[in-house]
């Protein structure tokens, strides 16, 4: 990789965790408050309602992959006016689908509300609030999507740290302010103030984009040569991304008609942990995004392919060293973290963090596929299996199997899903070293997880469940993982890597 390369992606990934510091101390503390100042019963609302609108969420994560790969595309090719051309198309297909996503939560998600989901009695009007609100912030966040991609075009992540902490902290003030409120639905205002600072925030990444990038400043603009490849990219996108979400989402509600909202509450808790330790992988993988697909669009295979496995390597030991004590710890960690722990929570959390792990390298892998613009293959038969394994998590509780039989299926789907998308890039991108990924990246990970995992169970078996006991539990896990991860995972090249982009970093901050 090139040392400019290298201090870029370095410097993006400083800001993203300078914001995942702020933003997940804040995230977990926050989400103890809610679910102590709403309750069990109206937390699971909440995540169930929201699920309804968040399944619509397909349509905007089809065209949110083919804008960040156009506009991306665009910037590394230089071309300025086609730069902004592909922006305001984007946002005009953006601006539609806001609208049939309006149209559909209206009419089919209001009757799935009103006639399927369980919600316990005096609490429909509340979860009608919830509902109408959501469907504002969905549309809001649909046509959000242009801006975003073009910040993360042009690779300046240190605005997501200045906003996005912003964020967390007007969203703990929130529930200050909610924890004070008496005479009021708890649950209706926070939807309310929760509508509110979405849009404040959205609309401060707009201005920042209007004002810093001049393709940002929306004209109409009808070009077939545009359309024609983002729909097309979009359009074979879709189906992947609507069986992803609808098996995201509709786990949520099958879960909520065999078992009613409790489960709800625990399911929310674990979609929780795993969006916050989500944040150690996914900080490198928005760091590496651009540059990998630069790489492509003129052609400079061997940069991609190393960046592939690098980034791979990253996301997957940084989201390792704080899975793995979590994950050894979870029912001391929950039960200290939120104080009232949902019944399965503990269950659950086990089962996401393990699939998160695999989804970190299928994230990767995705992006060399995004950045070739073939997504007939991928769409297709990854929606096909997410859509099968919720057909699968339906029939398996019907017939009496609990839900963590279904989760350990979503589990072994993950890893099929990830050998799916290896060799789907293999083949629409021969130049991808598809043999040195496997056994210069994925096995090596393997083995050091498993490592990982063995030591850790042996080390916590020495200290009590006490806030200092968790502590120096945490610090050597940590310290152990980092050890095997450093020894087993990363080969010469790639030690002498890491150890100059720190060394860069330090000295620039020395």
């Amino acid at each position: 990789m090139t040392e400019s390369g290298n201090r870029r992606i370095a410097k993006n990934a400083v800001m993203l965790y300078i914001r995942m510091f702020f933003t997940m101390i804040l995230g977990l503390y926050t989400s103890r408050l809610v679910l102590n100042v709403l309750g069990v019963e109206d937390f699971g609302i909440y995540c169930v309602v929201g699920g309804v609108v968040a399944m619509l969420n397909f349509l905007k994560a089809s065209m949110a992959g083919a804008t960040s790969r156009y506009l991306t595309f665009e910037l590394g090719r230089q071309n300025s006016k086609r730069l902004a051309d592909t922006f305001s198309s984007t946002l005009i297909i953006h601006i539609g689908i806001a609208l049939f996503v309006l149209v559909i939560a209206e009419t089919v998600g209001l009757w799935f509300l009103i006639n399927k989901l369980v919600i316990p009695e005096g609490r429909m009007t509340a979860a009608h609030w919830v509902y109408q609100l959501t469907i504002v912030s969905a549309m809001f966040g649909i046509t959000q999507v242009p801006y975003n991609s073009t910040i993360i075009a042009h690779e300046k992540m240190g605005v997501y740290a200045y906003i996005e902490i912003i964020n967390a902290v007007l969203k703990l003030l929130i529930i200050y302010l909610l924890s004070f409120t008496s005479n009021v639905d708890r649950l209706i205002l926070y939807a309310v103030l929760a509508l509110a600072l979405s849009i404040a925030i959205r609309m401060t990444y707009r201005i920042y984009c209007v004002r810093h990038f001049k393709e940002a400043r929306f004209h109409w603009v009808w070009d077939k040569s545009i359309l024609k490849p983002l729909l097309n990219f979009s359009g074979w996108d879709l189906f992947g991304n609507m069986a992803f979400t609808f098996r995201s989402q509709g786990s949520n509600l099958i879960l909520n008609m065999f078992y009613g909202v409790v489960l709800n509450a625990a399911s929310g808790v674990a979609t929780t942990v795993q969006g916050v330790l989500s944040g150690f992988s996914s900080n490198v993988i928005l760091a590496f995004k651009p540059q990998i697909i630069k790489n492509y669009s003129v052609g400079d295979f061997n940069q991609m392919n190393e960046k592939l496995q690098y980034a791979a390597k990253i996301s997957t030991i940084l989201l390792m060293l704080v899975t793995v004590p979590i994950f050894v710890k979870c029912g001391y960690v929950l039960k200290l973290w939120l104080n009232i722990v949902p019944s399965g929570a503990v269950v659950m959390t086990h089962f996401t963090l393990l699939i998160n792990l695999v989804t970190c390298l299928s994230s990767i892998v995705l992006i060399g596929i995004h950045a070739t613009g073939k997504m007939t293959r991928i769409g297709p038969m990854g929606g096909s299996l997410y859509l099968l394994s919720l057909l699968v998590m339906y029939l398996m509780l019907r017939f009496g199997l609990s839900y963590k039989d279904c989760y350990l299926m979503f589990l072994i789907v993950s890893g099929f899903f990830l050998f799916l998308n290896i060799s789907i890039l293999h083949v629409q991108m021969p130049e991808f070293a598809t043999k040195r990924f496997l056994i210069n990246t994925i096995l090596p990970i393997l083995i050091c997880l498993v490592l990982s995992f063995y030591c850790s169970y042996m080390i916590a078996s020495y200290f009590d469940d006490t806030l200092l006991g968790l502590l120096v539990f945490v610090l050597i896990s940590v310290l152990c993982s980092s050890l095997l991860s450093f020894v087993i995972i990363l080969n010469k090249a790639d030690r002498k890597r890491t150890v100059a982009l720190v060394r860069s970093r330090l000295q620039k901050h020395s």
